[in-house]
């Protein structure tokens, strides 16, 4: 965090030791004390510096204290300047009026009282910081404003992105006498877009959750090549369509961490994204590790278009990105290097970008603890259990959003299950009650009677209180998750709920 920039005080006074004796008796850190000798050499220093004090003799030749007021009340620059004469003797009132009406805030007479002048001079002081660091603060501010302005802008881009491959693909599979293979590519799309909104939602919540400290690492001994090579697996047809060479190099002993497997692969496969996404076509991207005492460092780079010298110190921050440009070729929200940097936080580790200006490529260096005490392999002698096909089961499906409540019946209509749905808490517990279902699928943000009640109403019910309640919700937070136990739920699923999760769910009964 850089300094703030020093407070200034002006003195004004005719005599070399008057100025001397003033200049020690305020010196202090932080405090940047500008001397005059006359009127118009003051005025130049007025000119260019922003002063929070000036203190200025009465008597001198040719301008006086007051004549210097004077000027100084006629500029917009130098009107609100305080200023504090100093006399050499008592002040008449008439002359103490032409001060205060020329902005005067106090008269000091001479010889000067020390503790008097300082205390004044510290006052003064301590407003000018104050302002300092509310104008900093507004900066911030309206910094922070502007960036969310853009946020939101890219975010109602990046959202409507998919929309149009979406629509096209729902209008293709309506068409009459659909070949098999235009039927095939229609769901590809249909599949590829809603993954690609999927993971845009999932790094907003992880945001905020990691910003409000509220994520919750499973960490375990992990190999960090296995970690490495699940990352860089999911990257090489990419690379490869853009074709771009990409290398892994390790160090051939093993290196064990103590982390979430699932968060690690997610830092490396967002620096082998944007690797790929900003290197461009013919790129050469590599991923080499080393050790460093107690610590491994890994090493993502690519030869690219490089990085910006005045977006490197701010590479880290959220929402920001090297293209604001209106094309939004790269998309992306720009939230990715964000998690990044917070998941190695919480993993005690950390992260550096480095880049020689635009053309010259990018290189982020990440840098975590190595488990000092490798981890004992685990045998497994229990033989996997055998696959059996699932019972069928009644199904209440409860959502305000007609279209997933419908879609989600047929579907597991055509997994053999008998469905239901409801559309409202009052609907749900009518159905519930007359369908008696054994699982009920249920929306937590309902009109009216949430799903929070709409779960404790039906906990109350003797016929029904033995049912497997499952929460949908879009927020998947920890508190919403606490609350929803203590309404009675078993299991949670964040919107789009993943349909083999909801599977393994019916399947096995866990609750959480």
């Amino acid at each position: 965090m850089t300094s703030p920039e020093p407070i200034k005080f002006l003195l004004v006074d005719d005599l070399e030791a008057n100025l001397q004796a003033l200049t020690a008796l305020l010196r202090r850190d932080g405090l940047a004390l500008l001397t005059a000798r006359s009127g118009p050499e003051a005025l130049e220093l007025l000119l260019v510096h922003d002063i929070a004090l000036a203190i200025l003799d009465v008597q001198m030749p040719g301008m006086g204290g007051f004549e210097l007021a004077e000027v100084m009340r006629s500029t917009d620059r130098t009107r609100q300047i305080p200023i504090i004469f100093l006399t050499a003797g008592i002040v008449d009132s008439q002359r103490r009026i032409r001060g205060y009406e020329t902005g005067a805030v106090d008269f000091l007479a001479k010889p000067i009282e020390a503790h008097s002048l300082i205390n004044k001079a510290n006052t003064f002081y301590d407003l000018a910081r104050q302002r300092q660091e509310l104008a900093l603060t507004n900066a911030k501010l309206a910094q922070a404003d502007r960036l969310k302005d853009e946020f939101l802008a890219m975010l109602a881009h990046e959202l409507r992105n998919p929309l149009a491959p979406l629509r096209n693909a729902a209008e293709i599979l309506q068409t009459d006498a659909i070949a098999a293979e235009e039927r095939e590519h229609a769901l590809h799309i249909l599949s590829r877009q809603i993954e690609n909104m999927t993971r845009m939602i999932d790094d907003l919540l992880d945001v905020s959750r990691i910003t409000e400290g509220k994520i919750e690492l499973r960490k375990q001994p992990v190999s960090l090549a296995a970690v490495v090579h699940a990352a860089t697996s999911l990257m090489r047809s990419e690379c490869a369509a853009r074709n771009q060479e990409l290398t892994v190099t390790l160090m051939d002993e093993p290196v064990f961490l103590l982390a979430d497997a699932t968060r690690l692969e997610q830092v490396f496969g967002n620096l082998l994204t944007n690797a790929c996404k900003y290197g461009g076509d013919g790129c050469r991207i590599s991923v080499s590790a080393e050790r460093a005492g107690s610590d491994v460092i890994v090493r993502v780079a690519d030869n690219g278009t490089g990085i910006e010298p005045e977006l490197l110190p701010r590479i880290f921050d959220l929402f920001v990105q090297a293209s604001r440009t209106l094309d939004r070729r790269h998309g992306g929200l720009g939230i990715g290097l964000t998690l990044v940097q917070r998941i190695l936080k919480l993993h005690s580790g950390t992260i550096e970008a480095q880049s020689e200006g635009l053309g010259h490529g990018a290189q982020f260096i990440v840098r975590l603890p190595v488990l000092t005490t490798p981890p004992v392999p685990r045998t497994n002698s229990v033989k996997p259990a055998p696959v059996t096909l699932e019972p069928p089961k009644r199904i209440l499906i409860v959502d305000d959003n007609t279209d997933s409540a419908r879609s989600l019946a047929i579907l597991q209509s055509r997994q053999g299950h008998e469905t239901r749905t409801a559309f409202s808490g009052t609907e749900a517990l009518e159905v519930a009650a007359e369908f008696k279902p054994e699982i009920v699928v249920l929306d937590i943000g309902l009109p009216g009677m949430d799903g929070f009640e709409v779960a404790r109403q039906i906990r109350a019910l003797p016929e029904l209180s033995d049912i497997f309640l499952i929460a949908m919700t879009g927020y998947g937070s920890a508190d919403s998750r606490a609350e929803g136990r203590k309404a009675g739920f078993d299991a949670f699923l964040v919107k789009p709920i993943d349909l083999q999760e909801l599977r393994s769910l019916m399947r096995t009964g866990r609750r959480e």
